[in-house]
């Protein structure tokens, strides 16, 4: 009999996602259709609109309609994002996201924690392991030892078998002294009297100097410390009462402003203990912790071993060597145990193998979750998403090409299409043009952005986007357009930085050209958040200060440079009362203009004050409808219509516009409106030259993109001097299209032309192009890097036979010149 054949789907599914009259924030009654089973790349400039459809309408719908299966109840207990402005949506399947920048672990987090393959670990411990008795004999695995109870062989004593949860530092695996972290953090004595020539009256012991904890320090005056003398000149005694006294209850007597006294009873706290409860990590530092020696288990834990190994020596290994130690146990382990064995072991290899193929191999279980980059953290992310190994599912993914190095590309190409191959849709926000290039349909949004993008300028296939006279992203798949800088010859001076070790850096010493832009390059964990995050911006900074290097720094020489910025990408602000003009400045302006013209107080035009904001919603603009057992509903404030000002303010019209009509203009706009107003338009001009002119100035700020968060902080920084000052940017191509790196590398000529010096830790072969002079890092990650393999322009890394980068940065310099 013939093999059966599984019969085609029929032509009756549906071949697309059919969304219709979207208006999510710059949209504009967008009607599109999303091919269904297929790898699609959303593109566009920054602002185009390109979130707001991929998170904002398709898995903010799509996440609503799988948790519309579940009970209201668990409905209630789990985020949601608000529901998009559309007419409908057809054929959405239920929706997955994986966002740009994904939290930053706490410090309980560690890669086997966070990629869930130390929870396999520590079930083949629990099954597989060879256990210690209370006696000190060790007893292999047997059929035996599965029981609750374990009995030795040697002396017949029996004990209780360990679990999984018995290895867990976050349970009752943990180790007692540190609480399963690691590390314990303790008050460093020195860091308390900050001027021992000052008395305790004049605030010498600083712990003591905030709000109710000066009623320590009476307490100390009333247990005998001189309070009237220098800290320096108090008895060893005395010294030893401020910085280790009892918590006893003393009475102290205050005088009030009224000249009445008050008698209190005080619960003594020493400055130590004042310290530790302040929470402020200048009186803290942290050391490994004796009892565990960092290995964040309990001495128990670490009794029971695999083949010699315990839990923290196999957590040590990367993930490469990891695998070939978990398959080298089947032959140790008893025949009677061997599909335990098999099956424990396949679900082991089968939670790394997607970390191998994104090239996160170098990786170690216990390497902590909040030492990894953005770029780490997201492909662990996705490796969880690949190993659900679903069908029907919508998986939207916002720039995963963050923090990745071309060749790591290949790997995230790959596991995008074993994803689009389980039969799942794969929507991509992404400016990668490898992986645009590899998409099977691209939507691109704009033309411009803010009210200028929320359109389709072009979509279709990539040879069908390439083809079209329309698009923007075309010129640049093939090499039509990029960005053209030729590097500046190089002054002799330097900053400099020499690492005696840290994490994979041995003895490394790196130079920076003063005022001209050094791009780091390299594969992740190569080394290059640990040479300039981790080693030379603090150096820098304690040197300016006049402070101690770090104990991994061996050496600092900074020249001309007086002064350090670090840019990341983080959101500004934490809630839609931080925008644009606020964060600027030119909303103080704008407030004192409307109070001058009006005759009312600024603190009327502002939505932070009652005399300003809408009583209903207290200057948001919206309220949330708490509905018992459903998500709580987000609506525009009935009373302000989503203005944000009480009534009497919004009868204030000066030049034609209320102070709400002014949150709404762009900062484009603003300008021109408010051209004859100096303090008004002064902020906003570094706006417009960092490309942001499209942002609202009413925008909540936290909801901006990673690269737009950058440029903000930079344009704040244009209004003041540039001279001998060093920038830091760590992927500041984070979210740019490349006709936005042009605008980005524009802004770093003015900072350059000013006087400042630019370190910029990136991936994109445009920035890397347009640098002055080029450090690659590798050969690879972890063990294998943390190594300066090739330096100079990009021109000569590219040409440098050692250096990773330059087999990519050699083919984009080849298509520039050919273009």
């Amino acid at each position: 009999m013939a093999p059966s054949k599984i019969a085609p789907p029929p032509d009756t599914l549906p071949r697309a996602i059919q969304a219709r009259g979207v208006r999510h924030n710059t949209l504009r009654d967008l009607d599109v259709d999303v091919p269904l089973w297929r790898t699609v790349v959303i593109a566009g400039v920054s602002g185009s609109g390109k979130t707001s459809l991929a998170m904002g309408t398709l898995y903010a719908e799509g996440m609503h309609r799988f948790l519309e299966g579940l009970s209201t109840y668990s409905r209630r207990r789990l985020t949601q994002a608000e529901r998009p402005d559309v007419d409908r949506i057809d054929h959405l399947p239920a929706a997955l996201a994986l966002r740009q920048r994904p939290p930053t672990p706490g410090p309980r987090s560690t890669v086997g924690t966070m990629s869930e393959v130390l929870n396999v670990l520590r079930l083949i411990m629990s099954r597989l392991g060879t256990h210690r008795c209370p006696n000190g004999h060790d007893v292999p695995p047997s059929i035996a030892t599965q029981a609750m109870e374990i009995q030795c062989p040697v002396d017949g004593v029996r004990f209780e078998a360990p679990s999984a949860e018995s290895f867990a530092f976050n349970s009752i695996g943990a180790c007692p002294g540190c609480n399963g972290i690691g590390t314990r953090f303790d008050v460093d004595e020195d860091t308390l009297v900050a001027d021992p020539d000052k008395t305790i009256d004049e605030g010498a012991v600083l712990p003591w100097n905030v709000g109710g904890r000066r009623l320590s320090m009476y307490a100390a005056g009333e247990l005998g410390v001189r309070l009237n003398v220098p800290y320096k000149r108090l008895s060893r005694k005395e010294k030893n009462l401020v910085l280790h006294g009892r918590p006893v209850k003393q009475p102290v007597v205050l005088s009030g402003r009224n000249g009445r006294r008050v008698r209190l009873n005080v619960t003594y706290d020493n400055a130590v203990t004042a310290a530790q409860k302040s929470e402020k990590s200048r009186y803290l530092v942290s050391h490994t912790c004796p009892v565990c020696h960092g290995t964040r288990l309990r001495p128990e834990a670490l009794t029971s071993h695999l083949n010699g190994r315990n839990l923290a020596e196999i957590s040590a290994l990367d993930l490469d060597e990891l695998v070939v130690f978990v398959n080298d146990l089947p032959p140790l382990m008893p025949p009677e145990l061997s599909r335990m064995t098999t099956g424990l072991i396949g679900e082991l290899t089968g939670a790394v193998g997607p970390l191998l193929d994104l090239g996160l191999g170098y990786l170690g279980l216990d390497r902590a979750g909040a030492t990894l980059s953005t770029g780490e953290r997201q492909r662990i992310e996705l490796t969880s998403t690949v190993r659900a190994n679903t069908t029907g599912m919508l998986y939207v993914l916002d720039e995963p090409s963050v923090g990745l190095h071309p060749s790591n590309v290949e790997g995230l190409r790959k596991t995008v299409a074993a994803l689009a191959g389980n039969g799942n849709t794969v929507v991509i926000v992404e400016h990668d043009l490898d992986l645009i290039r590899s998409a099977d349909w691209i939507i691109e949004l704009g033309p411009g952005a803010g009210r200028l993008g929320g359109g389709i300028v072009a979509e279709g296939t990539p040879d069908q986007i390439l083809k079209s006279r329309k698009s923007i992203i075309g010129p640049f798949l093939d090499g039509r357009r990029a960005v053209d800088r030729p590097p500046r010859p190089l002054p002799r001076e330097r900053a400099i930085v020499g690492v005696r070790r840290l994490y994979n850096l041995r003895n490394v010493t790196a130079a920076f050209p003063v005022n001209r832009m050094t791009a780091l390059a390299g594969p992740s964990g190569a080394g290059k958040t640990a040479l300039v995050l981790d080693s030379l911006i603090p150096a820098a900074r304690a040197q300016l200060a006049g402070d101690a290097l770090p104990a991994h720094v061996k050496s600092v020489d900074l020249g001309p440079i007086r002064q350090v910025v670090e840019i990341d990408a983080t959101p500004i602000g934490l809630n839609a009362r931080s925008t644009p003009s606020t964060y600027s400045g030119a909303f103080d302006a704008i407030r004192a203009y409307y109070a001058a013209e009006s005759g009312r107080s600024a603190g009327a035009f502002s939505f932070n004050t009652k005399e300003g904001q809408c009583p209903t919603c207290r200057g948001i603009g919206s309220i949330d409808l708490d509905v018992q057992y459903l998500p709580d509903i987000n609506v525009e404030c009935p009373t302000c219509h989503g203005k944000r000002f009480n009534d009497e303010t919004l009868a204030v019209r000066v030049a034609g516009l209320t102070i709400s009509d002014v949150l709404g203009l762009t900062v484009r706009e603003a300008v021109d409106h408010f051209s004859g107003q100096p303090a008004i338009v002064r902020p906003l001009r570094p706006m417009v030259d960092v490309g942001l002119g499209y942002l609202r100035l009413g925008e909540p700020t936290p909801s901006l993109s990673g690269g737009e968060s950058q440029r903000l902080r930079i344009a704040a920084r244009l209004r003041t001097s540039q001279r001998d000052v060093l920038y830091v940017l760590d992927e500041p191509s984070t979210g740019l299209h490349p006709v936005d790196i042009r605008t980005l590398v524009g802004v770093f000529d003015r900072l350059l032309a000013d006087g400042a010096t630019i370190i910029v830790i990136d991936h994109d072969l445009d920035l890397l192009a347009a640098a002055d002079h080029v450090i690659d890092m590798g050969p690879s990650g972890g063990p294998d890097g943390g190594r300066i393999v090739a330096r100079g322009t990009p021109s000569e890394v590219a040409a440098d036979p050692h250096s990773v980068t330059g087999p990519w940065l050699a083919a984009h310099l080849g298509s520039v010149s050919k273009s």
